[in-house]
């Protein structure tokens, strides 16, 4: 007597089902292949994009655009315009008009040097419909700031690596731990097989020649991480050790010298001057107001200055434009975050703006506020001096 299958008496085994199915309808068999042809081929790409480095993804999703527009932060200092470099590289690559755009102003000497050197043109954006394209990419900031409607553009792209919540609408590469954004580009380069060249090979490169990268491009992203790292000995990680590394053999040397070593203006020796003739230190952080100025760049640069005094572990230098004050700081002491001290010195004064990180900070506040215009008693220069002093003591 025959057995019963598994399933129990008169069970029919699977493949017998299906046959029998495609006898009575072979249309209902069919589509149950394509079906799972269907969800295997949806598992496979699942499986493929989760594999794919943060680069690959980036450039494929710029390729699929027709033109883009890369906006720098306000003032772009030499990991901004690098940054903007290399998506440049990316989308001529993929056969997209990249343009690179800021809203405010390019002063300082090293960043000034950099925009010349490396023979760069940017494009000004003083509202939201100068962007040159409706798709738009930021690099090394992640929300949109400094022009009018800036509130209103929604990025398709983000990479960057400082702290913020700002993200693109189909991709964003924000990683704090980096100490520039120019070495997460060096690593889109290398992981997806880019060659630097020096600039003496440069000549030998066919235009059909795929992924070489060039040596300005090159130049500008190593000095995009110095500048960033205080020449690899502040904030960086080990990512900006492995990309100078990979970006080495492209370097041009004079070009990089000629960043690193502009021409100095008058008024900045000047207010390095006042700020070291004029500080004031409690234990071991110290405080200068430079007075007015009209270069606003020079205060970073005193503040950079200062800090290099022995036993000073923490500084912020104060100076004055028109009706706003600017400041910069410094700190190479663990308990001071100089990012969070400049916010808590400046919190209760209406209208002021300030951040960073641990090791360097600003922020800016208009003169009227801060002596009482708005809700608040108001404070005088030197109380507000007294102010920085006990943020960075940690007393408020």
């Amino acid at each position: 007597m025959p057995h019963a299958a598994a399933g129990g008496v008169g069970a029919v085994a699977p493949a017998d089902a299906a046959a029998a199915v495609a006898e009575q309808d072979p249309l209902v068999l069919a589509a149950a292949v394509v079906g799972l042809l269907a969800v295997l081929v949806a598992l496979w790409w699942g499986i493929r994009r989760f594999r794919r480095t943060p680069g690959a993804e980036f450039t494929g999703l710029l390729a699929g655009r027709d033109e883009v527009s890369v906006l720098m932060h306000p003032r772009p200092d030499p990991d901004a315009m690098a940054s903007a470099l290399a998506v440049r590289e990316f989308a001529a690559e993929a056969g997209v008009d990249a343009h690179l755009q800021y809203s405010k102003q390019i002063r300082h000497q090293e960043n000034r040097a950099f925009e010349t050197v490396l023979d760069l043109e940017f494009d000004r954006v003083e509202d939201a419909s100068d962007l040159l394209a409706e798709d738009v990419v930021l690099v090394d900031h992640n929300e949109p700031r400094g022009f009018a409607g800036a509130d209103s553009v929604e990025p398709f792209a983000v990479v960057d690596h400082h702290p913020g919540d700002g993200t693109g609408s189909e991709f964003t590469d924000v990683r704090p731990d980096r100490g520039s954004c120019a070495s997460i580009f060096a690593e889109y380069f290398e992981q997806q097989g880019w060659t630097p060249v020096a600039p003496e090979d440069e000549e030998d490169i066919e235009d059909d020649d795929d992924r070489i990268l060039r040596s300005g491009t090159a130049t500008g992203l190593l000095y995009g991480i110095q500048s960033d790292t205080k020449h690899l000995t502040k904030g960086c990680s080990a990512a900006e050790f492995e990309a100078s590394a990979y970006l080495y053999e492209g370097i041009d040397e004079d070009r990089l010298d000629r960043i690193a070593n502009p021409q100095v203006d008058a008024e900045v020796l000047d207010v390095k001057a006042r700020a070291i003739n004029r500080r004031s230190v409690r234990n071991a952080f110290a405080v200068s107001d430079v007075g007015e100025l009209s270069n606003v760049d020079a205060i970073p640069q005193a503040a950079d200055e200062l800090s290099q005094l022995e036993g000073v572990t923490a500084v912020v230098v104060i100076g004055q434009k028109g009706d706003k004050i600017h400041l910069s700081g410094r700190s190479r002491d663990d308990r001071v975050h100089m990012g969070k001290t400049l916010r808590t010195a400046v919190d209760d004064i209406p209208m002021a703006s300030a951040g960073g990180h641990a090791r360097m900070g600003g922020g800016k506040l208009s003169v009227e506020h801060m002596e009482g215009l708005g809700p608040g008693d108001g404070l005088d220069r030197e109380e507000f001096v007294d102010r920085l002093f006990d943020a960075m003591a940690g007393d408020i």
